[in-house]
């Protein structure tokens, strides 16, 4: 039977149940890959599953301090793939939600270059998800939208109708959105989302270190002053965040790396 110290240690005569989705296969890709460009937000024990021979590149991005820009990575990818036979671009999450991934592979077609997408999970649900909070509840949340709070410039459309989105889903899950906090809780507010809609703060996601900030639509920007709370961090907001309380000590919990 494989060995889970980290499970048996705590066992006081109840077993632990734990709820698990996992893309196994790009635990393979890593391992044969000969070169892997990643982003930020990718953890240590995922990246030491690298080929210890591969080239490891990393593109991360962080408000206001771009390791690389978005055209040059993706020029990156196309002259690796001229040189190497096995490319892993890795994600911290899906590469199809809000990871730029559809762009990246677009433009690697139109260069001839043979793509294959490994889809992954994506941190709208992951990481409520180890803050104990579940994105959708059968007595509580049978919808839920996923949207940026950071919009780039020059984009095809007008910016996120936050005030249509207000009683589109009854679970909104907003990436990058702590510094237009403000305006969005807004507009939000503006719409009649009732001030004590739950929204919850949570920052370095999936990691151990993970913490969550819990208030009101209506209190929940001045509590981002108050504590100082910063990025990176996720928003959630609805009556899902309540579930917090109950289920916040089921979060995450360290691996051993070997």
């Amino acid at each position: 039977m494989p060995r889970c110290p980290w499970v048996r240690s705590t066992w006081l005569g109840l077993g632990r149940v734990i709820l698990v989705s996992l893309p196994w296969k790009g635990k393979g890709l890593l391992e044969c890959a000969d070169v892997v460009i990643h982003d930020a937000l990718v953890s240590e024990p995922i990246l030491r599953m690298i080929n210890p021979q591969a080239e490891v590149i990393n593109v991360g991005k962080r408000r206001g301090r771009h390791s690389m820009l978005q055209a040059d990575i993706t020029q990156l990818l196309i002259d690796k793939a001229a040189g190497h036979a096995v490319i892993v671009r890795l994600k911290g999450g899906d590469p199809f939600v809000f990871g730029r991934g559809g762009e990246e592979m677009v433009a690697l077609v139109a260069a001839g270059i043979e793509v294959e997408v490994v889809p992954g999970i994506t941190a709208g649900v992951a990481v409520p998800a180890y803050a104990g909070i579940p994105v959708t509840h059968r007595q509580q949340s049978s919808s839920v939208a996923f949207v940026t709070g950071h919009e780039s410039a020059g984009k095809y459309r007008p910016q996120v109708n936050w005030r249509a989105l207000a009683h589109g889903a009854e679970t909104i899950v907003i990436y990058m959105g702590i510094h237009n906090l403000p305006s969005i809780t807004d507009e939000l507010l503006a719409a009649n989302l009732h001030p004590d809609t739950p929204v919850a703060l949570i920052r370095w996601g999936t990691y151990p270190q993970q913490e969550t900030l819990i208030g009101t639509l209506s209190t929940i920007a001045a509590k981002v002053v108050e504590t100082g709370f910063e990025a990176p961090a996720l928003a959630v907001i609805g009556n899902v965040v309540n579930w917090h309380t109950t289920l916040g000590h089921c979060g995450p919990r360290p691996l051993p790396l070997d």
